[in-house]
């Protein structure tokens, strides 16, 4: 089989394990540049150009795309959709999931258990806002952040109020969320390959911080997941219809609420922490998947 990684640094760790993976099957891989990609779109004859040369086919294609570059990114998934090609997560899901607010209304739409969160860009009424998500202590986000960045916990309503006037300021998108105290700077990444949890760990934050994201300097552990918290993390996944999510999960004393999807989740901490061959499994369900006749999904 021929594989297709887009990516635009082939010595991230992920990269080189979906390499390894797929060349361990006998699989011939290559990793492409997506903003290097440029297209030719036409009925019939629509192909992809790369560093001046028409690409051969590929049977499947895995996107790691960065936030930053999700909307090139998707387009030139897309384009490999249109040629036949398998993608392990498909372009419209991948933008599901990179727009926070159409993925957290998603996912309330379809009854899955989250923080209370509110949405703003330049709210007249702070104050209703807050009370809106339960008081302070509250945790402000930007929409457009990762890995922890422009995420604020702010732990009075006067801090709160502040915080918003400051990112109203930059003309952001703001999610304002409760905070759940009882977490205690834990969450649990569950990773999902076709509708199955594969692997899970729990993140902690570093001392003094809240936000227990790996770039941030938290650490983890290998944890045994409860039925109800499998259950959640498959059904996000499916939600947003993703064949791979990172789902993240806070512990509440309300039951298992849903923080985030991630569709293009780092292996290194959960293959490092937890011991398992993810990559491997992410291209075992490429074998399973990319066969003559595939058909996308559709839905909005």
């Amino acid at each position: 089989m021929k594989i297709a990684i887009l990516s635009r640094d082939g010595s991230l760790y992920s990269c080189k394990r979906l390499l390894e993976a797929a060349r361990a099957r006998g699989h011939s891989i290559d990793v492409i540049d997506p903003l290097s990609c440029y297209m030719n779109i036409n009925p019939g004859s629509s192909t992809i150009h790369y560093r001046g040369r028409q690409l051969d086919h590929y049977d499947a294609v895995i996107p790691r795309i960065g936030s930053a570059t999700t909307f090139y990114g998707t387009a030139v998934l897309r384009q490999f959709e249109m040629c036949g090609s398998y993608p392990l997560n498909e372009s419209l899901a991948i933008a599901r999931a990179r727009d926070k607010l159409r993925s957290l209304q998603l996912l309330a739409r379809a009854g899955i258990a989250m923080p209370v969160t509110g949405f703003a860009h330049s709210p007249d009424d702070t104050h209703d806002l807050i009370e809106m998500v339960g008081g302070a202590p509250l945790v402000v986000k930007l929409v457009e952040g990762t890995q922890g960045i422009g995420v604020v916990l702010a732990e009075t309503r006067q801090a709160a109020e502040s915080v918003i006037d400051a990112f109203r300021g930059l003309n952001a998108h703001i999610l304002v969320q409760e905070f759940i105290k009882e977490a205690r700077g834990r969450d649990v990444r569950c990773l999902v390959i076709g509708g199955e949890v594969v692997g899970a760990i729990e993140r902690e934050a570093k001392e003094g911080d809240f936000r227990s994201n790996l770039h941030r300097g938290g650490t983890a552990r290998r944890v045994t997941i409860s039925d109800s918290e499998r259950e959640i993390a498959i059904k996000a996944a499916a939600t947003l219809g993703l064949d791979v999510a990172g789902v993240d999960i806070l512990r509440a004393s309300r039951g298992p609420l849903v923080m985030e999807v991630n569709a293009s989740p780092g292996l290194e901490g959960i293959e490092k922490t937890a011991g398992l061959d993810i990559a491997g499994m992410m291209i075992g369900w490429i074998e399973e998947q990319a066969r003559p006749g595939f058909c996308l999904k559709t839905g909005g």
